[in-house]
């Protein structure tokens, strides 16, 4: 039977699942919700760096991202500038982004992954 390791549990979730060589990650939100769309990205890819490196991975080893927007429209093009930039080169991951409501009026963006480890 291959080993299940839960990350940084909560009562509610683990932030981290690792099983049979695969990494799946819960929501990320930003910390600081006073941020725009670009600071909000940037601290959601830097939680996302450092959660695959607890799970022994990296963004290189990412295998699909979904990405919810509060404002497709108006947020899409922001976060697709801060993504360009931090995405790995030739490792670019299968994603979907969609446009959501969130329970908290201040959050502009959430991230879930699948990475191999």
């Amino acid at each position: 039977m291959s080993k299940i390791e839960r990350l940084e549990r909560t009562p509610r979730l683990s932030r981290a699942v690792t099983h049979n060589g695969l990494v799946w990650l819960s929501g990320i939100v930003a910390t600081d919700f006073n941020e725009d769309i670009a600071g909000q990205t940037r601290q959601v890819l830097a939680r996302l760096d450092e959660l695959l490196e607890k799970a022994g991975t990296s963004k290189s080893r990412l295998l699909n991202v979904q990405i919810w927007l509060k404002d497709m429209v108006g947020d899409f093009d922001g976060m697709n500038s801060e993504w360009s930039q931090w995405v790995a080169p030739e490792a670019e991951p299968a994603r979907a982004t969609a446009g959501v409501s969130f329970d908290d009026e201040n959050i502009r963006i959430e991230l879930v992954a699948v990475a191999a480890q």
